[in-house]
């Protein structure tokens, strides 16, 4: 898992980086576990959209994960490692004794043939699944999951791993990869160990067009556009935005303004904040 550099023939592959891909060991994915999937480029279910910048990019197959590792109870043995255009994170393709397939992500230090448990006495080892209250104090955990039984939501970027910290009645405490404190029912399953591909945020894109093939589209500057368009618009040549604080396109506070809502209902199993909040 390093890092490949370019020679600057071109501007473009001046400074530009990628994966080496080295540990990877099957190029085409299992086809049982691949298909499409709708691509919303930011607009929601009436066509309008909501989220700025997205559209275009590659063309994808989607790899279904098993977020919930369904395969209770069953030993499973690694099949390969493969790359995952819809994440960050490297998946490894799982052989179960019953002859079903799956993929999970893969963990750092994982390697083929190596075998996988989820089980609520599974050893406490990389890759193994198991529900928190089993998991002893001061392990590192990803995949976790956020409601018991809805499948992992937490910890599962590249390079992404949270530690259990403590135990007390039916909630264990978790650091999250923000540096947030939160509690989590007992019940809640997680996998042992870090996720792969460490070096995914040391990559560098290179050139606007590798943003584009990410379905990534430009953004501007609310500075550089006209007072209509923008409130931090118009001025003589570079002027400042003109107000004590910059705000972003319909007026609303940017950059800092705390947006979660008071009263969320899961405000009290939050221990600590994430960094920067108190």
């Amino acid at each position: 898992m390093g890092i490949r550099y370019y020679k600057p023939y071109t501007p473009g592959t001046r400074d530009r980086s990628v994966s080496d891909f080295k540990e990877m060991t099957s190029i085409s994915p299992e086809k049982s576990l691949t298909g499409s999937f709708y691509r919303a480029n930011g607009r929601n279910n009436r066509g309008v959209i909501t989220m700025r910048h997205r559209g275009g990019g590659h063309k994808r197959l989607y790899r279904q994960i098993d977020f919930k590792r369904s395969q209770i109870g069953l030993i499973s043995k690694v099949k390969t490692i493969e790359y995952d255009p819809n994440r960050n994170a490297r998946i490894c393709l799982l052989h179960n004794k019953n002859g079903m397939k799956s993929y999970i992500l893969h963990p750092r230090g994982l390697k083929i043939g190596q075998i996988v448990q989820t089980a609520t006495n599974a050893p406490i080892t990389v890759g193994n699944c198991l529900p928190l209250q089993f998991i002893p104090l001061g392990t590192e955990v990803h995949n976790v999951e956020l409601h018991p039984g809805a499948g992992s939501q937490l910890a599962r970027a590249a390079g992404a791993v949270a530690k259990v910290i403590s135990k007390e009645g039916d909630y264990v405490s978790l650091r999250l990869p923000s540096g947030e404190v939160r509690l989590l029912l007992k019940t809640c399953w997680a996998t042992i160990g870090q996720v792969g591909n460490l070096d995914a945020n040391l990559i560098q894109l290179g050139k606007a067009g590798v943003s584009r093939w990410l379905n990534r589209r430009p953004h501007v500057r609310g500075s550089a556009m006209n007072p209509v368009d923008h409130p931090h618009g118009g001025g003589e040549g570079r002027s400042p935005i003109g107000r004590s604080h910059p705000v972003d396109l319909w007026g609303k506070p940017a950059l800092g303004k705390r947006t979660r809502k008071v009263k969320k209902q899961s405000t009290k199993y939050i221990v600590k904040r994430r960094k920067g909040f108190k």
